[in-house]
Formats: C-alpha cells, sequence, structure tokens
C-alpha cells in the first residue's frame, strides 16, 4: 500500500481520500489535470469529473491540440507505425526533438515488409537541429528556425511553382514524388500550428502524383490514450468541462494552466502516474496529487502504481498506434488511479454538481 498524506503528515489512505473528496465536493471549479493514467484510469477522471462539474485537461494537451486543430479545419491523411516501418520508402523526418518524444523512433528504420521489400527505403531529415537524428539520413537543413521557410519552399516546389528553390530543397521535393509509400513523421510537441498546417499541406499536394501519409508521434503519459478515451466517452478531446451538466469542449476555455493561472479554478486533481511530474503552473491552488511519489508540498497526496509496472493496464502503445493490454511487470500492492478516483467519487458528501 502507498503513502498517502495530509499537508506533508503520513495518514491512512482512507483519510487521504475523504479530505479529497471534501476539497472537490466545496469547490466551485476543479480541474481534474495531469492525467497521466492508464485507460481505466482516464475513465474514472471524466465520470468525476461529470459528477461534480470540473473540467479535465491533459499535461501534454498543448501539443495534441495543434495536430487535431490542423485536422479538424482540413482534414489530413494519416498512417500507424506499423504501416510506416512495413510499407515506408521514403521517411521525411521534420523539425527537431523527434529521438526526445520516442527514444524507439529507431524501429521506423528496420527492414520494410515483403510487399515492399524490393525497394530502397531513403530517409530525409528536414532542419532537424542539432546533428542527425540517423546516421542514414539526409539533412535538408540544420536549424529549427529554417524550419517554416523550407516548408513552405519544398511545398511550392511539390505543387509546381519551383521559384528560387535551394538544389536541396528541389532533390528533396523529387525524392518525395518519387515515393511509393512515404511517411512523413514529426511531433507537435516541436512544431508550431502554422508549421504542421504547412505540412499537412505539403502531404495533400503528393497525395496528387503519390501515395504519401502522416506520422505525428504520440507524447508521453499516455496521452493518446486518454486522447481516444476523451472521444469515446464525450465525443469531444481533453479540455472539456461538465459545468453546465453536459460535456462542453474549448481548447481555451477549458486549459487547466490558464484556468489555474488566472485564478478561475479554485481546486486541482493533479494524476501522474507514470513519473513524478509536476505542473507547470505559476499560482498556488489546493490540491490533491496521485502521483508515484508522494509530494510533501501538496495539501492531500496519495502514492499511485504504474501502468503496467505495478498494475495491469490498457493504454496505448506508440510502437503500434493501437490501444493494448499489458500485464503488470512487477506487481505491487500500490493502488491504481482508476480505484483511487472511484473511491474519493464514492466519499463525496454530495453527489452531483455543486451549487
Amino acid at each position: 500500500m502507498g503513502e498517502a498524506r495530509i499537508d506533508g503528515r503520513p495518514v491512512a489512505l482512507e483519510a487521504a481520500i475523504a479530505e479529497a473528496a471534501r476539497m472537490l465536493a466545496a469547490s466551485r471549479l476543479p480541474v481534474i489535470a495531469g492525467l497521466g493514467t492508464d485507460i481505466a484510469g482516464a475513465r474514472a477522471a471524466l465520470s468525476l469529473a461529470e459528477q461534480i462539474g470540473g473540467v479535465v485537461d491533459h499535461m501534454h494537451a498543448a501539443a495534441v491540440m495543434r495536430d487535431l486543430a490542423v485536422m479538424r479545419a482540413a482534414g489530413a491523411y494519416l498512417t500507424t507505425p506499423n504501416e510506416a516501418r512495413l510499407r515506408g520508402d521514403t521517411l521525411l523526418l521534420v523539425g527537431p526533438g523527434l529521438i526526445e518524444t520516442c527514444p524507439d523512433l529507431g524501429r521506423l528504420f528496420g527492414k520494410l515488409g515483403p510487399e515492399a521489400a524490393e525497394r530502397e527505403r531513403r530517409i530525409f531529415s528536414l532542419c532537424p537541429g542539432k546533428g542527425n537524428v540517423h546516421a542514414a539520413a539526409t539533412t535538408v537543413g540544420r536549424n529549427a528556425s529554417e524550419l517554416p521557410t523550407l516548408l513552405a519552399m519544398l511545398r511550392a516546389r511539390v505543387a509546381g511553382r519551383p521559384g528560387n528553390a535551394p538544389k536541396p530543397v528541389a532533390a528533396l521535393a523529387t525524392a518525395l514524388q518519387g515515393a511509393h509509400f512515404g511517411v512523413a513523421v514529426w511531433s507537435a510537441a516541436s512544431l508550431d500550428a502554422p508549421t504542421i498546417e504547412m505540412l499537412f499541406g505539403l502531404i495533400d499536394d503528393l497525395n496528387a502524383g503519390t501515395r504519401f501519409s502522416g506520422l505525428p508521434l504520440a507524447p508521453d503519459d499516455n496521452a493518446h490514450g486518454v486522447l481516444q478515451t476523451c472521444g469515446w466517452l464525450t465525443g469531444f478531446p481533453m479540455r472539456t468541462g461538465f459545468g453546465r451538466r453536459h460535456p462542453e469542449h474549448d481548447p481555451w476555455r477549458f486549459d487547466a494552466t490558464r484556468l489555474v493561472d488566472d485564478g478561475e479554478a479554485d481546486c486541482a486533481l493533479w494524476i501522474s502516474a507514470y513519473r513524478a511530474a509536476a505542473p507547470a503552473w505559476h499560482r498556488t491552488i489546493p490540491q490533491i496529487v496521485l502521483s508515484t511519489e508522494p509530494a510533501a508540498d501538496q495539501h492531500v497526496t496519495i502514492q499511485v502504481g504504474r501502468p503496467a509496472l505495478d498494475h495491469d493496464a490498457v493504454e496505448h502503445d506508440a510502437r503500434s498506434g493501437m490501444i493494448v493490454a499489458r500485464v503488470a511487470r512487477q506487481a505491487s500492492a500500490l493502488p491504481c488511479v482508476a480505484d483511487v478516483i472511484r473511491s474519493i467519487a464514492a466519499a463525496l458528501p454530495h453527489p452531483g454538481f455543486p451549487c
């Protein structure tokens, strides 16, 4: 059984749960944020948010929402990591930070599948920042600051408007147009929305003459798993509120960091079950923390187990792009996020929406 504390003092788990329920019941606008948890934890968090009229937001929602904003406006050609590995004969790695986002990115450089075995894989890296992401990649542009300009030149060249594109950009355009199955790989954590929109436009233009798809890398902390859970339970992604007895989505209005820093939220339930991550808020409000390490500087903290390590879990798998079930590698007595949240919900003194 994990540690539970109130104002830094060790207490029984039941006492911490009762205090957390009291805080949430008394809150006028509680936020359930972080959301670094498995599918069961996300389901429990959404159910609790609906019960108390709260807001749900993920710690990596900003990156996720940048991709979603462009897809909502214009649609997108997307593929899965497995398809990229088996069929992608031309890989375009866009921008910096790919290895940091996905240390397992090297799996995309393995052997092509049987259907594409006769082709040779070509790898291009567009403005990777410091160094190449892979020794076999042909680099076009170095600094991340060059990316919007070079991406615009590349798209113009592909669309038949060559202009004054440098030779490396022209050569890259020709290579991309010659792909049998091309895949652009990027991390929204390193790109802004206009750059992502330009990239989606390039992929769309390439599909006029060949087959090209995009592969946005999933952030950590089961961000895509929580995204899908929010989708099938509410019809919306994260940054959704239940203050009017039904789910409402607004990326600005229900941004947990903005709600806390602007003084709109008066209580927070922070969830980080994969690691001991802390919120990047500038304002201090009463917090209930469910994390892998008990925090001494918050009002209520409860230590929880890591999904797929301390307990069985269902979560998004970045390697396959699918939701998968995993057996605990080192099963322990630490409670899972879902059980703790369900206990808090059951202990609420006045179930339902606050007055």
